[in-house]
C-alpha cells in the first residue's frame, strides 16, 4: 500500500503517523538499528498508508461470511470464425481493428514478472528462466522477440510495461541492461514495482515485524497492478502518450502472444464482439473438472471468475447432455483492458478490487522479548487482490475461447504437468502444427521453435518464410 508519505525518508519523520494508528510497537527495536538499517525501515513503513489501514485492519481481522452468489451459470462464450462459443467473431474485421490499434500506437503490453524461479529450482527471476526448447531463450526475450516484431511491422516502439517485485526488482533490470535490454529500446522499457501489504494478527489487530527492522509482509497480488502503475506514474504517462488499451500477461506462460490483433480487435468491439472494450478474457477448455484453474462464470447477470478452490465441487463435475463440462471455461490470466477503465478502477479502491483474505503462517518478532517466533499453526492474515476482480465491474466483458496447445503453456512446476519440461514440449509442437500448417514437411525427431518473427506473423496474418527447414533431429528454430 502506498501513499505520498513514500517521500518520507527518515525513521522520525515516519514514527508519528504509525503511532498515530496505533502501530507504535513496530519502533520498539529503532533504537537498536544501523543508520542502514534505519534508513530501510523508514522506506519500508513509508509505503503504508497509516490513515486507512486501520480500517482496512478492522474490516478484516476476522474471516467473514462466504460472498453471498446467486445461481452460477455457465458465461457467455466467443469465438473466432466457429461454433464452438456463444457467439461468432469475424476474425478477419477483428484482426484487422486489432493490427490498426497497434499501429496507431494505442497499445502497450503489461507483464506481471514479479515471481522468482524457487519452485522451479532456478535461482533467479522467473522470467529469466531460459525455457525456448531450441534457442534456450529466456520467457522475457521470447515476449521481447515479438514485441520488437510487431514494433517493426508497426514502424514505432511499442511500450512493455512490467511489474516486478521487491524481491526482483534489482535482478530484472540486471538482466535486462546486461543483454542490452532484449534488443528493445531503452525508453520502451517500462520497470515498476509491485506493492505489499502488511501481515498482522488477526486477534489483536497489531502488524507484525518479521526482524527488529523489517515488516512481515507479502506481495499484494496481481490485482495490485494497478494500484503500482498509478502510484508508478505509468498511468499518466500512458495517458500522456495515447495508449488506449493494454494487453496484460503473466511471465510464466511461453505460448502466450503478447499482442494478439484479433483479440484486441475483439476486445474493442470488433467483427460483431459483444464487448464494452473495458476488460477482456481468453479461456480455455478444462482440461478436466480436477484442474486448478479459475473458472469462467455468469452470477447475478455479471461475468466473472470463480477460484477453482471456492467452486461448488457439484458444479465443478456438472455435465451437459453431451458429456462436457458445463464450467469448461477455464481463465488463463490473459486479458485486455483499457487505460480509462484501469483509472476508473484505481479510484474506486476497495469497491472495484476488494482485498481477498488468507490465514497463514507468519514468522514473527516478539516485541517484548526480542525473539524471533516461528509458529507451528496459523497466525496472521495476509491480504491481496486479484486483477480478474476488475471483470463484473466492466460494462459488458468478453470471453474469448481460445486453443490451450496455441496459447497456454503455464510454467510453474520443474517437472510433469504445467511444468518447465512441458512447456518446452508446447513450444514445439505448436511450431511443428505451424509448419504443417503452411505445406511444410516435418522430419522425425525435431525439436522446434517459433522466433518473434514468425511468431507475430502468425498472429497479424502475414507472409512468413521460415529461415531455417529442419533435418531429422535437429534443432531449429523457425
Amino acid at each position: 500500500m502506498t501513499t505520498s508519505q513514500a517521500a518520507v525518508s527518515t525513521l522520525e519523520d515516519i514514527a508519528p503517523a504509525v503511532k498515530g494508528s496505533g502501530h507504535g510497537h513496530l519502533l520498539a527495536f529503532a533504537d537498536t538499528l544501523t543508520t542502514a538499517e534505519k534508513a530501510a525501515f523508514a522506506r519500508e513503513l513509508a509505503a503504508i498508508d497509516w490513515q486507512t489501514i486501520p480500517s482496512v485492519i478492522k474490516r478484516y481481522r476476522k474471516a467473514g461470511a462466504a460472498e453471498a452468489f446467486g445461481e452460477f451459470e455457465p458465461p457467455v462464450v466467443c469465438c473466432v470464425n466457429g461454433t464452438k462459443g456463444d457467439h461468432g467473431i469475424d476474425g478477419k474485421e477483428a484482426r484487422a481493428a486489432g493490427l490498426e490499434m497497434i499501429r496507431a500506437g494505442k497499445v502497450a503490453a503489461l507483464t506481471v514478472a514479479g515471481g522468482q524461479g524457487t519452485r522451479l529450482g532456478f535461482d533467479g527471476p522467473k522470467g529469466t528462466l531460459p525455457i525456448g526448447p531450441a534457442s534456450g531463450r529466456t520467457l522475457f526475450e521470447v515476449f521481447a522477440d515479438q514485441i520488437k516484431a510487431a514494433g517493426d511491422w508497426a514502424g514505432r516502439q511499442i511500450p512493455w510495461l512490467i511489474m516486478t517485485s521487491p524481491q526482483n526488482h534489482g535482478q530484472t533490470l540486471a538482466f535486462f541492461e546486461e543483454r542490452d535490454w532484449l534488443g528493445l529500446d531503452r525508453e520502451q522499457l517500462r520497470f515498476f514495482q509491485q506493492g505489499v501489504m502488511p501481515s498482522f494478527c488477526p486477534e489483536t489487530g497489531r502488524l507484525l515485524l518479521a526482524g527488529k527492522g523489517h515488516l512481515a509482509t507479502n506481495p499484494d497480488g496481481h490485482g495490485g497492478v494497478v494500484r503500482a502503475m498509478s502510484m508508478s506514474g505509468e498511468l499518466d504517462r500512458l495517458e500522456r502518450e495515447g495508449v488506449e488499451h493494454l494487453s496484460y500477461f503473466q511471465v510464466d506462460n511461453p505460448l502466450v502472444p503478447p499482442l494478439d490483433p484479433v483479440f484486441l480487435g475483439s476486445h474493442a468491439g470488433a467483427g460483431g464482439a459483444p464487448s464494452s472494450g473495458q476488460f477482456s478474457s481468453k479461456m480455455v477448455a478444462k482440461a478436466a473438472a480436477s484442474e486448478k484453474v479459475g473458472v469462467f462464470a455468469r452470477c447475478d447477470g455479471k461475468t466473472r471468475v470463480v477460484e477453482y478452490s471456492d467452486m461448488p465441487e457439484a458444479l465443478s463435475n456438472a455435465t451437459d447432455e453431451n458429456g462436457k463440462l458445463r464450467f469448461e471455461a477455464g481463465s488463463v490470466a490473459i486479458h485486455a483492458a483499457s487505460v480509462a477503465f484501469l483509472r476508473s478502477i484505481e479510484e474506486a479502491g476497495e469497491a472495484a478490487l476488494p482485498f481477498h483474505r488468507a490465514f497463514k503462517k507468519v514468522p514473527y518478532m516478539d516485541v517484548m522479548k526480542g525473539t524471533l517466533i516461528e509458529p507451528s499453526e496459523p497466525n496472521a492474515v495476509k491480504l491481496e487482490r486479484f486483477v480478474f476482480d476488475a471483470i463484473p465491474v466492466a460494462e459488458q466483458s468478453l470471453v474469448l475461447r481460445v486453443a490451450r496447445e496455441r496459447e497456454f503453456a503455464p510454467t510453474k512446476n520443474p517437472t510433469g504437468v504445467d511444468s518447465v519440461e512441458s512447456a518446452r514440449l508446447m513450444q514445439s509442437q505448436r511450431a511443428e502444427s505451424w509448419l504443417r500448417e503452411r505445406g511444410h514437411g516435418v522430419p522425425g525427431g525435431c525439436t522446434l521453435e517459433l522466433s518473434g518473427e514468425a511468431a507475430w506473423a502468425d498472429a497479424a496474418g502475414l507472409d512468413y518464410t521460415p529461415t531455417a527447414s529442419p533435418k531429422p533431429g535437429q534443432a531449429v528454430v523457425l
